[in-house]
């Protein structure tokens, strides 16, 4: 990941790279020259695209720490995506599965899923466990400091 998120062209399939730091931002393809819009789904991540996104972001990152097994983070998934939607360009959201992460979940002392962290300049904003519906979420994010 250190030169980049790999993101497709909705208008031509291209495959673009796209840096950490630039994912809340509008781009264009490197083919067809048409906008690449801001990240607007949730990012499935490993440490080091973690890692590479929360160093790079200019806007706040919301991670949802969460488990396949963990029915309440089933519930919570499409909220998650419905913020990560709402909130493109203003914010990234990342998913950090903690059965194939279990380090960052330590890292940030998660006990219990879901669980979410807004970081701000790479340092935790704001952190809680449980279910919250999308408005509230979004409220999260947006009020964290």
């Amino acid at each position: 990941m250190s030169d980049g998120l790999v993101r497709a062209c909705a208008a031509c399939g291209a495959k673009n790279r796209v840096p950490a730091r630039h994912l809340a931002h509008e781009g264009r393809c490197g083919r067809c020259k048409a906008a690449l819009p801001p990240v607007g789904e949730p990012l499935d991540v490993d440490p080091a695209t973690f890692e590479a996104v929360v160093r790079g972001a200019e806007v706040p990152v919301l991670v949802d720490f969460w488990a396949a097994w963990c029915g309440p983070c089933r519930v919570a998934a499409p909220g998650v995506k419905k913020v990560a939607h709402d909130l493109a360009g203003k914010a990234i959201v990342l998913k950090v599965d903690t059965e194939r992460h279990p380090s960052l979940a330590a890292r940030y002392d998660v006990r219990g899923i879901p669980n979410f962290v807004v970081l701000r300049g790479g340092r935790v904003a704001s952190q809680r466990a449980g279910l919250m519906p999308p408005d509230e979420l979004r409220r999260f994010v947006e009020t964290a400091t």
